[in-house]
């Protein structure tokens, strides 16, 4: 093996390997194992949300695979429609092109070219993180077999009456021109204004204050509310208002909707521009008025002044017309939550249009059929009822269940040219005809048919695509050839499980599990496990407005900090505050990130998998893992040193005795317990439990005692004794790597490579190796007793070297006191180990009232260890040069107290305040034990 590991050409070696080989291909005789891949944007870009959740599902997929599962990691792109769109109308932009000067059809060939040149990158970066997906298997939401299921899901549903067309309030984007869902509407709170109008009483006995954040919409009220038990309001019921500038009468109405605390307690109700107002409107058969066109200015529904006017200058108009009539009561500074459109950041508005509709709420249809709350949504709560599905962590089901008990009807149609289009065709008259295709619709239909003359009525297909939600809904199922019943989907439908963020269990995991009861009368996954979100070091969320984006392959590959510097600041939304992101970026990492390869951040990301909400990502933690990899590297070199070679006799021949350490079979024997708890950690997906106790097991016990107490029998052990620990070591080592391949397959491949053949394993590849079980018959108690005793002696000696300042190669005399008959024979039967690790002559037992001269002591149990220190320090050098540690940390410990006395340090962050306390505690105990050791040093 080369001195030092180096991941890169490592990485792209096994990944050619694997691929070319098809390892990732579904194999074995076991029960099926599946896990169908949230699908990413296909012209999106890798990001720490799905660095960290594809390490999540290819531990899962490599252990099942292992396990002897038949195991299918289903691969699949989203065509991602606004996404796609916006990308694509930018480039085109560039050119002086606009969508509309190239009509439909040439738009989405360039969509489609596009989706060709780029749509490649993120599943090359998946490809880096060692994913080991079917890319045999490989779908894209658009493509032929896949839009066909997304028609036959929306034709199928519109036949049962569960899917209908409708004028209903929607979000609004009046940029993109389209209606998009409750996960792409950002609320952010920002400044504004709450201004309070006066709306005077018909009949001129006075007037009613109402307040509103948008002026503008005033045009489009048909009522003022007031809550029916308002004692101030309650003789208005009934009665009506001159709406100001319109010149409309419209009622005073009473609504349990009103909140009597705020405000005045009156409310203007706008139920074409507000959900809530909407609600109110169908309660009381309010008229809608809708004020606004596509693109958020003022239509001819409102008087002539402001016709035309964008909303904003027609906010300012209405307030100024307003104010000249006597009629603003006052205006007040306001905070208020702006919904924005999470890819155009203009604000949305609530907006009346013609939508397609999946039924959700009616019980019953007209006809009395089933309706969508029967058919669709109630199925999906009863399947977690009755446990067929299950969420890791379980808490997350309250959120589901609140969700869906208050469930609206879902629309799915948006205004956009890239997406499947709706298959729904209009005759001249408006009369709507869905189909799966054309020719279908005509055949449906006989006054269409071309045998009844119906060839000559046009037809034309709806403009409007489907929600990218909608395509994906059918994901587990269209992703295995539905709707065809054909033997993959048999075998993998229902998947294993689903792993996913906690922010999408209402817009994708409730909606596959309603298609999947739906279509396949059945559960679409098993288990649902979330995620927490990937934050920064400080706990922010990461977005480019921050600056505190980390690309997952920079921390694999390593950036330098101009390179971090640029990639953070251009392209910003507000280029002012790239000044302030270049210098955090430059104080965060003033070197720049160092390269740390796939495997350590693959760990890192396991380490970091608490079942939480959020995950805190360290650049530093990655590189702290990149040291793991050494240690393992360098533990593979000393194991092929030992074995490797003629000579090197390994214990492969049978019929060779070999004879077995009590280190040999306490390594064994925790090797045992460490395979019962991963097993039990992948059972619970406790990825942090498991990657804390893959490391502690390799790190503490195998290189830093094992490799250690390997070394009496290697060095001057008999033929047996050298053959048993080289089997041991190469073993272990070798079960080790497999139990480790879940979440670092580039490391352990290497290494099990040159370590399998010696210990005795066949096989191409690590990753289609057996994954360890444990053997309850190889635990062996006693020996962890004696090596959890000898280690307890070992470092008393060396507690007695460090506080000495004794150097770890002078052998030093022992003596023994107060020890028991079971003490007394460890000493004895483990005293080769004693004397080399420990580096002392062979220990002398104190009789019982023998006394002993002065000496340095430490404790194991009630035994003393004892170390006699005449001649073996300068006790005068010693005592001065712990006085002038002491003398230099008294200074610097009254230097933080005289910061902290000072009164203006509690005008400090709490955070630094606390950061100075801490230093103060530590530099008092460091003080106390240098005081202690000194005090030892000058009574000998």
């Amino acid at each position: 093996m080369d001195k030092t590991f180096e991941p890169g050409s490592i990485e792209a070696r096994w990944r050619a390997f694997w691929e070319d080989r098809g390892c990732y291909a579904p194999s074995g005789q076991g029960e099926p194992y599946s896990i169908m891949i949230p699908p990413p944007n296909v012209t999106g870009t890798l990001h720490m949300g799905h660095a960290f959740q594809h390490t999540i599902m290819d531990a899962l997929i490599r252990h099942a695979r292992m396990s002897g599962r038949d195991t299918l990691w289903q691969m699949g792109t989203d065509h991602a429609g606004i996404a796609t769109q916006m990308v694509v109308e930018r480039n085109l932009k560039v050119e002086g092109i606009a969508r509309h000067d190239l009509g439909r059809e040439k738009f989405v060939d360039k969509v489609w070219e596009w989706k060709a040149h780029s749509g490649g990158i993120i599943e090359q970066q998946i490809r880096r993180l060692g994913s080991s997906v079917d890319w045999n298997r490989n779908r894209f939401t658009m493509d032929e077999g896949y839009s066909k299921a997304v028609v036959e899901h929306f034709v199928k549903l519109h036949e049962a009456g569960l899917i209908y067309r409708g004028k209903r309030l929607v979000n609004w984007d009046p940029v993109l021109q389209t209606a998009i869902s409750d996960l792409e509407v950002v609320n952010e709170e920002e400044n504004g204004k709450l201004w309070h109008f006066r709306y005077p009483l018909t009949d001129g006995s006075g007037h009613l204050v109402v307040a509103t954040t948008r002026p503008e919409t005033m045009l489009g009220d048909t009522a003022v509310a007031v809550h029916p038990e308002d004692e101030r309001y309650r003789h208005l019921i009934g009665r009506t208002v001159r709406l100001p500038l319109a010149d409309r009468d419209i009622p005073v109405i009473a609504d349990d909707y009103v909140d009597r605390e705020f405000g005045t307690g009156v409310v203007k109700i706008t139920p074409a521009h507000d959900f809530n107002d909407y609600q109110v409107g169908q309660r009381h058969k309010l008229a809608l008025i809708n004020i606004l066109t596509p693109v958020a200015t003022l239509n001819d529904d409102v008087p002539q002044p402001y016709r035309g006017l964008d909303r904003y200058v027609a906010r300012k108009k209405v307030v100024a017309d307003l104010d000249a009539l006597g009629l603003v009561d006052k205006i007040d500074d306001h905070k208020l939550k702006v919904p924005r459109g999470d890819r155009s950041g203009a604000v949305l508005e609530p907006y009346l249009t013609d939508q397609w509709f999946v039924d959700l709420t009616r019980k019953d249809l007209a006809d009395g059929r089933p309706g969508g709350w029967t058919a669709i949504t109630k199925p999906a709560l009863d399947v977690f009822a009755d446990g067929r599905i299950k969420f890791v962590p379980e808490n997350w089901i309250n959120t589901y269940r609140q969700w869906l008990d208050n469930i609206q009807d879902w629309c799915i149609s948006r205004q956009l040219w890239w997406g499947h289009r709706i298959p729904a065709w209009y005759d001249a008259e408006g009369n709507v005809y869905v189909g799966r295709s054309e020719d279908e619709v005509r055949r449906k239909y006989p006054h269409l048919h071309p045998s009844e003359g119906g060839h000559k009525l046009t037809l034309t297909q709806d403009n409007d695509v489907f929600d990218t939600w909608f395509s994906s809904d059918i994901w587990p199922m269209a992703t295995l050839d539905w709707p065809a019943q054909n033997e993959v989907l048999k075998k993998f439908y229902p998947s294993s499980v689903l792993v996913t963020g906690f922010d999408i269990i209402f817009f994708w995991v409730a909606r596959m599990v309603m298609m999947g009861q739906y279509f396949m009368q059945d559960v679409p996954f098993h288990e649902v496990y979330i995620t927490g979100l990937v934050r920064d070091p400080e706990g922010n969320k990461m977005s480019k407005s921050k600056g505190n984006i980390l690309d997952p392959l920079d921390v694999v590959d390593g950036i330098a900090l101009e390179d971090l510097v640029k990639k953070r600041t251009t392209g910003l939304m507000k280029p002012e505050t790239a000044p302030k992101i270049e210098a955090k970026t430059r104080k965060d990492y003033p070197k720049g990130i160092d390269a740390v390869g796939t495997d350590a951040l693959r760990f890192t990301f396991a380490a970091l998998a608490t079942q939480g909400r959020d995950i805190r990502f360290d650049a530093a933690r990655a590189a702290g893992y990149r040291n793991f990899c050494n240690k393992i590297w360098n533990a593979a070199r000393y194991v092929l040193m030992n074995c490797e070679g003629e000579g090197q006799d390994c214990g492969l021949d049978a019929t060779l005795p070999c004879e077995f350490s009590s280190a040999d079979r306490w390594i064994v024997s925790r090797l045992q317990k460490l395979e019962t708890e991963c097993a039990e950690h992948f059972r619970t997906y406790r990825f942090d439990l498991l990657s804390t106790t893959l490391y502690q097991f390799i790190w503490n016990e195998y290189c830093d005692w094992y490799l250690e107490l390997s070394k009496p029998a290697l060095q001057s052990g008999n033929a047996e004794q050298q053959r048993g620990t080289r089997r041991t070591l190469l073993r272990v080592l070798e079960t080790w790597l497999r139990l480790l391949h879940p979440l670092m397959p580039f490391i352990t491949e290497e290494v099990w490579q040159r370590i399998a053949p010696l210990a005795g394993v066949k096989g191409d590849t690590l990753m289609l190796c057996a994954y360890p079980v444990s053997n309850p018959e190889k635990i062996d108690e006693r020996a962890e007793a004696d090596i959890e005793w000898l280690k307890g002696f070992i470092l008393g000696v060396r507690q007695i070297r460090g506080e000495m300042d004794i150097s770890p190669a002078k052998i030093l005399p022992l003596l023994v006191q107060n020890s028991s008959a079971s003490d007394l024979e460890r000493v004895e039967r483990l005293r080769g180990s004693i004397e080399f690790l420990a580096r002392v002559e062979p220990p002398r037992v104190l009789a019982p009232g023998e006394s002993a001269p002065q000496s340095a002591s430490a404790r194991l149990g009630d035994m003393n260890l004892l170390v006699p220190m005449a001649g073996l320090i300068d006790k005068d050098a010693e005592v001065a040069r712990l006085a002038r540690q002491i003398e230099k940390l008294e200074s610097d410990l009254e230097k933080v107290q005289t910061r902290i006395a000072n009164p203006n340090f509690g005008k400090a962050p709490e955070a630094v305040q606390q950061q100075a306390r801490d230093l103060a505690d530590k530099q008092r105990r460091d003080l106390a034990a240098l005081r202690e050791q000194s005090g030892k040093i000058a009574a000998l």
